[in-house]
């Protein structure tokens, strides 16, 4: 469910489940134009993720509470099918 229906907590991603898909993360890219969240995950745990969009194309945010700081990384960017589909398998718990 994205943000805008309602679900202000975020989502729970599931526990890895036989994971079909390594999503290769790459370091945070500075971007010209302005990002916008679609979609997040609770940030109750130590890795929380965003579904993000920018300039078109959408691509996966992971933010992880480390040694007192953050360190973020990103999914390649797709287009939003593409992203989407990767989103589902994240939350699911087939994709990490």
């Amino acid at each position: 469910m994205f943000w805008e229906s309602g679900d202000y907590h975020g989502h729970h991603v599931r526990a890895p489940i036989g994971v079909s898909m390594l999503i290769d993360w790459l370091p945070e890219q500075p971007r010209m134009v302005r990002v916008r969240v679609r979609d997040y995950t609770c940030d109750c745990q130590p890795t929380s993720y965003e579904l993000c969009q920018a300039g078109g194309v959408r691509f996966i945010r992971r933010i992880s509470k480390e040694c007192g700081g953050l360190l973020i990384a990103e999914s390649p960017d797709a287009v939003a099918l593409t992203i989407n589909e990767l989103w589902a398998k994240l939350l699911k718990g087939a994709a990490r």
